[in-house]
């Protein structure tokens, strides 16, 4: 009986370490891809083709629309962050979303388009 105990204690140690371990390697990559993105993205802004929506995601300004697998890519992992923080804070998605992308406009650079919360544009 002391022994079916502690198997079943070690075992449950050993499956939530690697869950765990899961998903912080799942993190790492999230925030290894978009590192990596983060020049093109740039890129993409100072071009004016791309600007940053109330909604803390990536939208094009333009009918041009180039690099659209980069977006998508982008705007996926930002859903996946913003999912993993409100389940963090109890907030709901859209609130942190929303939230980023204040903090993305403050930080972001001159000649940059953002969006307000009214939904209209500006260029920083």
């Amino acid at each position: 009986m002391r022994n079916n105990l502690f198997f079943s204690s070690f075992f449950f140690i050993f499956i939530a370490c690697t869950l765990f371990m899961a998903a912080s390697a799942h993190s790492a990559g999230i925030k290894e891809r978009m590192i990596g993105r983060i020049p093109a993205i740039n890129a993409l802004k100072d071009q004016g083709a791309i600007g940053e929506n109330n909604k803390g995601f990536l939208e094009y300004r333009t009918g041009n629309k180039p690099q659209p697998q980069l977006v998508v890519d982008e705007n996926s992992d930002r859903g996946k962050v913003y999912g993993a923080i409100s389940k963090q804070q109890g907030a709901p998605v859209a609130l942190v979303g929303e939230r980023r992308a204040k903090m993305i406009a403050q930080k972001g650079k001159a000649g940059q388009w953002f969006q307000k919360p009214d939904g209209t544009w500006y260029k920083k």
